[in-house]
């Protein structure tokens, strides 16, 4: 599991050191970073996934594209150089990158693995040097596995890709091959702490059956389009109807269901990083987005969410004082603009009452401040 993320003179940060947990939730206003500290991650993951043996950071590939060096480096502090560092409990990996403005990848100019340090390396593979200790490969191997999911799913399609299954290992970032990966996984077992329900614990029962917590009634069938590289995605709302295409049902199932996907897919160890997963959720399915969630970081899956939603947070909190989750397991990062008085992430923590120590001013207090407002009406 990842300890801590480092980023220097990236983005929005001159300098940020930021603790990770099974389950860590950003919250925070718009443009303070939230997307910038999951970005980083992805950075890493696209480069070691798509270009095995690069010595360049892939500021622009199929799952994010960042635009040049420009755009990645801090504005106010930083020039052409950016630094990402990850830890976990048995390594610490540091790279900087440097490069031309109109870079649209950045090349590594040192590398820090363990007590290694290469400058300008000739050759990289997973953008370790040759000499890593087994225990960062380990932390390469979790970095090409990582599932990213952006708040831009896609929505009702009529027809899904079907792609080769040895390339079908993630969802994708909109959740494009999330129909995909349930087609050719519908027979593989589900982690036995996340089953649910009397269905069979293989992963399209599973996902029917989490769909079904949070649309009740609902099933859904996955079929192939013969003769093509396709696939259906039938969806209904109530055992007394037929399977409708997706089309015709609601808009928040189509964007829960590649985040449900991704969860029920991934394995003790592997990195999942949502924005945004409330998307198009009623108040009481955000806070099941939440509950859910919890529950998936509790088995070993590193989960990171992005979130504007008090709804999701009280979810999670929920988890903790019904014992879901351990309130040491939950982090929270609450990010303020960089021109903000004091510290530009605060971190409250949470007790295992599922109590919230210090609430910052703009941390979902939007609820509050309304309704102090309508009480002063009529005075």
């Amino acid at each position: 599991m990842l300890t801590r993320l480092d980023l220097d003179h990236f983005k929005c940060f001159s300098r940020l050191r930021l603790p990770l947990g099974p389950l860590t939730l950003l919250t925070g206003t718009n443009a303070s970073g939230k997307s910038s500290v999951l970005q980083s991650l992805v950075l890493l993951h696209q480069t070691i996934r798509e270009q095995e043996w690069s010595t360049r950071l892939l500021l622009n590939g199929s799952e994010l594209r960042l635009g040049t060096v420009t755009d990645v480096v801090d504005k106010v502090t930083g020039r052409r150089a950016f630094a990402i560092g990850l830890l976990d409990a048995n390594s610490a990996v540091h790279w900087t990158f440097e490069g031309e403005q109109g870079d649209m990848s950045a090349p590594v100019s040192l590398v820090r693995a363990g007590e290694h340090e290469q400058g300008s390396p000739a050759a990289l593979h997973f953008l370790l040097p040759a000499c890593a200790a087994p225990d960062d490969s380990d932390l390469a191997g979790r970095l090409q596995r990582l599932s990213f999911l952006t708040a831009e799913r896609i929505g009702p399609r009529e027809v899904y890709a079907l792609e080769d299954p040895s390339s079908t290992l993630v969802v994708g970032p909109r959740g494009e091959s999330a129909a995909s990966l349930l087609h050719w996984g519908r027979d593989v077992r589900v982690q036995s702490e996340l089953v649910v329900g009397e269905k069979p614990p293989t992963l399209l029962h599973q996902v029917e059956a989490r769909m079904n917590e949070f649309f009740p009634g609902c099933s859904l069938e996955i079929q192939q389009v013969p003769q093509s590289n396709g696939v259906t995605l039938g969806l209904r709302t109530s055992v007394a109807t037929g399977f409708h295409r997706s089309i015709h049902v609601g808009f928040g199932l189509t964007q829960v269901f590649p985040i449900v996907v991704a969860a029920l897919s991934r394995r003790p160890g592997d990195l999942l990083l949502i924005e945004n997963p409330e998307v198009h959720l009623h108040p009481a399915g955000q806070a099941k987005m939440g509950a859910f969630l919890s529950r998936v970081a509790a088995t070993g899956i590193q989960v990171l969410i992005e979130t504007h939603s008090d709804h999701v947070l009280n979810g999670v909190r929920r988890s903790v004082k019904g014992g879901a989750i351990e309130n040491e397991q939950v982090l929270i990062h609450f990010f303020r603009d960089r021109d903000a008085e004091g510290d530009q992430v605060v971190s409250p923590a949470i007790d295992p009452n599922g109590n919230i120590d210090v609430w910052p001013p703009g941390f979902f207090d939007q609820f509050d401040r309304d309704m102090n407002h309508f009480a002063g009406w009529g005075n």
